[in-house]
């Protein structure tokens, strides 16, 4: 049986603790210069019947420099995780998700193809997670999973 882990097949790291979102935040960037493929796992503790936008943001550098929206990512959702994770449903591709407003936890997972969704050309190689303002009951967090080439792992068919 082969061993793996996860931290050196998707390198792990936070963009959001989780806390009370009324007025919206941003995340701390991190950067993904050499990746393959980013995956943004944001969680909604939804207390309040309030709907919770959330977006993808792309920066020249982890202090933000050039700040703007992602090209396009594949999204999938979970409106309701006590169901299980048999009910993720793939949204159509865009750059932010707004959940529905039933009290629920949520689960929203953005997943990035850097050529696709970044500005390389211009030397975006950040980013980080956006929510809009919501109802002081929901609890928002985000994690990001990075794959990336440079970790020197290959045959996970996301090359």
């Amino acid at each position: 049986m082969k061993q793996f882990s996860l931290t050196n097949i998707l390198s792990p790291d936070g963009l959001l603790i989780p806390a009370i979102d009324p007025t919206g935040r941003a995340g701390t960037y991190r950067t993904v210069y050499g990746a393959s493929r980013i995956f943004v796992v944001c969680h909604f503790a939804q207390g309040n019947a309030a709907t919770i936008t959330v977006g993808v943001l792309q920066a020249k550098d982890t202090s933000g420099t050039g700040s703007k929206a992602i090209a396009t990512a594949k999204i999938y959702t979970n409106e309701n995780v006590a169901l299980g994770s048999g009910n993720i449903v793939q949204q159509a591709d865009g750059v932010t998700y707004t959940t529905g407003a039933t009290l629920a936890e949520k689960l929203v997972i953005f997943e990035l193809d850097p050529a696709d969704a970044l500005d390389v050309n211009n030397a975006y190689n950040a980013i980080t997670v956006s929510t809009g303002a919501s109802n002081p009951a929901n609890i928002t967090s985000a994690e990001l999973y990075v794959y990336g080439s440079y970790l020197g792992i290959s045959g996970l068919g996301l090359d």
